[in-house]
């Protein structure tokens, strides 16, 4: 078995790009904001339903295909990442995201960064434009075992299966490397080993959960990688080079 492997695992929203793909769809909107009957569907639904309110009000609206894709390539990537992603680029490494934002925000945005090849995989809600072209969205997949993430998205889940599929196909990964912004990206960080790494982005919400009192956050104590904070690229960069 080849075990000389990295593993990178990437957040998608404030973690790649510097920004939230699915809060900057809204500016789309007429006069850049929802109408308060839609933002009051937020306290009934989860997030993908709440998006797929918004994608259907902006269709109503007039917004089409090339207007989110034009919307989605004004997102900057995040300060650090082009170096970092020259590195892994490298064949000791192998990129992949995972993602509660939606197929084609990714997709549109990639491809604007000409970062499509960098990752052989990305696992995130399914979005397709229907006949009429209004963009529409599906959960992941629906979950009902961790209570951690949300129903349509367990990023744990979705990592140990990835590596337990290389691993069959005969690569096991030195170290894996789980980049990240959000509290829901603390599962995939308890599924991680001794060897492993998460890298929380300071100021943000993973970084204020790993940083709390251990005794308001127990579940924490039981994480095995080291942590890693970050405020852009080359500080992931740095932990890479010491591997």
């Amino acid at each position: 078995m080849a075990t000389d492997k990295i593993l990178l695992a990437f957040d998608f929203d404030h973690t790649i790009i510097d920004d939230n793909s699915d809060i900057h769809v809204i500016k789309l909107a007429p006069n850049g904001k929802l109408p308060q009957s839609i933002q009051d569907q937020y306290d009934d639904n989860g997030w993908t339903e709440y998006m797929g309110t918004i994608f259907k009000y902006l269709f109503e609206n007039g917004i089409n295909q090339e207007d989110i894709r034009t919307c989605m390539h004004e997102i900057q990537l995040t300060d650090g990442f082009e170096e970092l992603f020259e590195q892994a680029k490298s064949d000791r490494f192998e990129s992949i995201i995972i993602s509660d934002s939606n197929s084609i925000f990714i997709q549109f945005i990639l491809e604007k960064l000409n970062l499509c090849e960098v990752f052989s995989e990305v696992f995130t809600n399914p979005a397709v434009f229907d006949d009429n072209g209004c963009l529409t969205i599906k959960h992941y997949h629906t979950q009902d075992y961790c209570q951690l993430s949300t129903i349509n998205l367990c990023k744990g889940r979705i990592l140990q299966d990835f590596i337990e599929m290389r691993k069959k196909e005969g690569i096991v990964y030195s170290h894996v490397v789980y980049v990240g912004d959000g509290s829901n990206d603390l599962c995939p960080g308890l599924k991680l080993e001794n060897q492993d790494f998460l890298c929380p982005r300071k100021g943000f919400s993973l970084w204020k959960k790993l940083n709390k009192k251990k005794n308001v956050q127990p579940e924490i104590i039981t994480m095995k990688a080291g942590v890693v904070d970050w405020e852009n690229g080359r500080d992931i960069k740095k932990l890479l080079d010491t591997l």
